[in-house]
């Protein structure tokens, strides 16, 4: 009734009663709408607050996130650059977080700072920043665009330890090098050795051309190989070292295996040999070095075998002639059939390796000297020839391999002399075959070499163990183009001297080359006279019955002077102890 009576009919609602009919259907969807937004925003919080305390963490262990104002800015490497000399660093003191500065532009905490005694507020700005400015005032802190870097903690160097079988040595203090590598004996190439260590760091036996020296074999190298290290083993050294085999022989004189190697790319030899130096199946290296005539230009022609006078020949043949004393001769192909050397040859030896050599004149002449005895006398014209190839006829030159192979063989032969009319740089394998010939009794006799008198000292004619022997003429002057320095010994005639030549035939020579085999053949005439002579016994009484040229006394030309046969010969007959004690008088 009382619907009816403002108008509404039985089984009819009203308005009113409809609204609040319909009020609760809506309400139940809209607070499932605020719950649904708020999940999400509380997700975000709890990440802003992890964020937070990550934040936190890391800044109070590396200084900071820098851009992130809430944490203050990162102590920076780059921000000491930034920072004048002569400013003072001012940090910010009494901040709530542990140990640090957290001072950025947001931190309203009670700070002290220079000229505050904690009673201010930090405003984020120090003392002398304007206000509206974008710095921050701090020193060492700027604010933006100043980006500071982030410090990453230090790297800790942990040592490598080689993974080889036995017992690990972990080392301490110094980090492992690369001559420190452990290898086993011989290595096979297999890694880096600890022998042989120079005080530089280079390992000793390899031996690169010193600057500037040229005379070598532009494409090879020699190795002194370890004696373990199999033939196989060696060719894969060579493989790794970008080398190839060319030969590979034991040496009797000095026990050592050595390798001529071809090196198949354009590296200097210099280069080749150091870097060796990391195979353990390596021993040694240097230069195939090369070696060349010590024959010069002929002056006008002087009286005929007038040598054989200056040294008073004829006289020291009434005493010796050098019967069964062998004279090895270190040159190019000798001429056996010519006449004045017929029956001399006792034996001959092609270091060269069958390359095709034909008598030459160098060789036949030397041999001449020393050992001729038809048309022409040589100094000791009954010795025995041991006949060494080891000049290659086609350039005139030697290879240090093709000289090593004959000093070996010459000592294998057991020769008494060996000549050594040749000449160039100094050879370090070669000095060693001359230490094992001076310690089986030779006597080493080499030209002083033909490259003027400012030339450097010429090899083998310099090394200590050798008598050097220099050139004069007819007038018992100096050869113009003799060399010259302390390591002269005596002197010899080698100007225009008459000697045999291939075919049969004569020449006349000029050289230093052919002023030693002149002292060899006394040497062998002193043998004969006393086989009990050593090497140094020879040495003394050569320089000490030589005959002075110029002012007395030893000097860089002529040595202690021109060689005198018959006197030498003389004095061989005292003990070889008794000449070696006496020594070269004083002048």
């Amino acid at each position: 009734m009382f619907g009816e009576k403002f108008g509404e009919k039985r089984g009819e609602t009203s308005p009113k009663a409809a609204r609040e009919k319909a009020a609760p259907e809506k309400a139940a969807p809209a607070r499932k709408t605020s719950f649904r937004f708020l999940r999400p925003i509380s997700l975000v919080l709890a990440g802003l607050l992890a964020l937070a305390l990550v934040g936190e963490s890391s800044a109070a262990r590396f200084g900071g996130f820098g851009g992130m104002r809430s944490f203050g800015g990162m102590r920076a490497t780059n921000m000491r650059q930034m920072r004048p000399k002569t400013m003072r660093t001012m940090r910010p003191t009494g901040s709530r977080y542990t140990g640090r500065n957290r001072g950025g532009d947001g931190y309203q905490g009670r700070t002290r700072y220079p000229g505050n005694d904690g009673s201010k507020r930090w405003t984020g700005r120090y003392p002398g920043t304007k206000v509206g400015s974008h710095e921050t005032g701090h020193p060492r802190y700027p604010r933006y665009p100043f980006h500071p870097t982030w410090r990453y903690p230090r790297p800790i160097a942990i040592p490598l330890i080689p993974l080889t079988p036995g017992p690990a040595v972990v080392p301490t203090g110094v980090p492992p090098t690369i001559n420190q590598a452990a290898t086993p004996p011989g290595g096979g190439g297999q890694g880096p050795s600890q022998s042989n260590q120079g005080g530089n760091g280079q390992r000793a036996g390899f031996n690169p051309p010193p600057p500037g020296e040229t005379r070598f074999v532009p494409n090879e190298v020699l190795l002194n190989v370890a004696s373990d290290v199999t033939t196989p083993a060696f060719d894969a050294i060579a493989r790794r070292n970008r080398l190839t085999r060319l030969e590979l022989r034991e040496f009797a004189a000095t026990g050592r295996r050595m390798a001529r190697v071809r090196i198949n790319d354009r590296r200097p030899v210099a280069t080749v040999i150091r870097s060796l130096q990391a195979e353990a199946g390596i021993a040694g290296a240097q230069p195939n070095y090369l070696f060349a005539y010590n024959q010069g230009p002929a002056p006008a022609a002087g009286p005929t075998q007038y040598a054989n006078t200056k040294l008073h020949l004829s006289e020291a043949h009434a005493l010796a002639k050098g019967q069964s004393i062998r004279v090895a001769v270190i040159d190019s192909m000798i001429d056996a059939s010519h006449p004045d050397l017929a029956g001399t040859i006792a034996a001959t030896y092609d270091a060269t390796g069958g390359s095709g050599a034909k008598p030459h004149f160098h060789g036949t002449g030397v041999a001449g000297v020393i050992a001729a005895h038809g048309q022409l006398t040589g100094a000791a014209p009954s010795v025995q020839l041991l006949a060494i190839t080891a000049f290659n006829p086609t350039d005139s030159k030697a290879r240090g391999w093709d000289i090593l192979k004959g000093l070996d063989w010459a000592w294998e032969s057991k020769a008494d002399v060996v000549n050594m009319s040749f000449a160039g740089a100094e050879d370090p394998e070669i000095h060693n075959h001359l230490v094992k010939l001076r310690q089986q009794g030779a006597v080493l006799v080499a030209a002083a070499g033909n490259e003027g008198p400012k030339a450097q000292p010429a090899y083998p004619g310099s090394d200590p163990l050798v008598i050097a022997v220099t050139a004069t003429d007819s007038d018992d002057n100096l050869y113009d183009h003799a060399n010259q320095g302390s390591y002269i010994a005596v002197a010899a005639p080698g100007v225009q001297i008459l000697v045999a030549s291939p075919g049969g035939s004569y020449q006349m020579r000029t050289g230093t080359s052919f002023s030693a085999p002149l002292v060899s053949g006394v040497v062998a005439l002193l043998l004969e006279r006393n086989r009990k002579l050593d090497p140094d016994a020879i040495r003394a009484i050569l320089t000490s019955t030589a005959q002075h040229l110029g002012a007395p006394g030893k000097s860089d030309q002529f040595g202690a002077g021109l060689v005198n046969a018959m006197t030498a010969i003389e004095s061989a007959t005292m003990q070889s102890t008794d000449v070696s004690a006496r020594g070269t008088p004083a002048n």
